[in-house]
């Protein structure tokens, strides 16, 4: 179970991308479980094709944050072409998959210039086994998304996982 739920632009009030806002429910999420979500990013500035993505995972011992290695893709992991792992997850002229599709939103490189809207839409969360290290605690979790070096977006979330 993950509880505890907050979140937060980190970067620079000038940066392109911003998230609007995001919930999440239940919370705590509960997996294997239903996850609703709802969110809202404006961008000013079309992204396309290498953006780069930089996640940051920590994990509260007492009061310090221990950064997580990056295991299997999981962890603080630098992606160098976020677009590619989207077109290897979702084939180039497929469909968006629900609920991506119905509310217009892009699931490929480039994302243009916009507003984007995703209505509480659910999600079924299935029952995957966690790393042992990614067991009972708090959890912080940065991303950043960049191109050519100039920062894009920075979302900063907060969490606690509650595993059985």
């Amino acid at each position: 179970q993950v509880g505890g739920f907050a979140w937060e632009n980190c970067g620079d009030r000038k940066n392109p991308v911003v998230l609007q806002s995001l919930s999440v429910a239940p919370d705590p999420i509960s997996i294997p479980g239903s996850l609703r979500v709802s969110a809202a990013v404006s961008s000013s500035k079309t992204m396309d094709t290498p953006v780069k993505v930089v996640v940051v995972a920590e994990k509260a011992l007492g009061d310090l944050w221990i950064q997580l290695p990056c295991i299997d893709q999981m962890g603080s992991c630098t992606y160098d072409d976020a677009c590619a792992i989207l077109d290897n997850l979702i084939p180039p002229g497929s469909p968006c998959p629900e609920p991506l599709l119905t509310y217009g939103i892009p699931c490929h490189c480039p994302f243009k210039a916009g507003f984007y809207s995703l209505p509480a839409s659910d999600f079924d969360l299935p029952d995957v086994e966690l790393p042992s290290w990614m067991t009972n605690g708090n959890y912080r979790v940065r991303t950043t998304a960049s191109k050519g070096g100039q920062e894009l977006a920075c979302v900063q979330l907060t969490f606690s996982l509650q595993s059985h």
